[in-house]
């Protein structure tokens, strides 16, 4: 499926949202560059080019592209969490720390060189083996690979998809909720939901 560019931003600007949803879509859409604060700028880049494998974008350079490492960089930064974490992982901060290591580790391995400088497909292969569990280096022996990536993979696509271009992509119109919804039965349009594009 496929929606025409500019749907959800264009419902930003209707009555259909409220005052707080709109500003804190725009903010999103406004971000000024982002400098990290809790990684060091070479794992920063690292999880960029891991985040770009993860969720690819190759329609958005930046500075267009929803950034997905400044998302996870503040929030580590600040100390926020979800609440919850597996017990087979260590703290958040902890466990990006040593799973970014384990796949610069496991790449230099692999391939002989640092993550950053491998092909997309070489990248893949090592995120792959992540996810899988067969990751080779001695930092998975104290981060469960799989449950990192599992986390690393969920934390990125809940940035991507609370943006407006991410919300945008798949149609999504759920913000713009005011006065109500009412055509609610199978196959029913509100006016105000964006068509596919044919």
């Amino acid at each position: 499926m496929k929606y025409p560019p500019g749907t959800v931003r264009a419902l930003l600007d209707t009555p259909h949202v409220s005052e707080a949803t709109r500003a804190a879509l725009q903010q999103r859409l406004d971000a000024p560059p982002y400098e990290p604060q809790f990684f060091d700028a070479e794992t920063y880049r690292l999880l960029g080019a891991v985040c770009a494998r993860l969720l690819p974008q190759p329609e958005r350079a930046a500075p267009d592209a929803i950034d997905l490492p400044a998302g996870i960089d503040e929030r580590l930064a600040s100390g926020k969490s979800d609440g919850w974490r597996y017990d087979v992982l260590p703290p958040d901060r902890e466990a990006y720390r040593l799973g970014l290591g384990g796949i610069q580790q496991a790449a230099q391995t692999e391939f002989g060189q640092n993550f950053l400088a491998l092909s997309p497909e070489q990248q893949n292969q090592v995120l792959a083996a992540v996810q899988a569990g067969t990751a080779p280096g001695d930092l998975w022996l104290k981060v469960d690979a799989p449950r990192f990536f599992e986390e690393l993979l969920a934390e990125a696509t809940i940035l991507y998809y609370s943006h407006p271009l991410g919300q945008e992509e798949i149609g999504y119109a759920g913000m713009a909720d005011l006065p109500a919804w009412t055509r609610i039965g199978l196959d029913e349009r509100e006016e105000r939901e964006p068509q596919e594009a044919k």
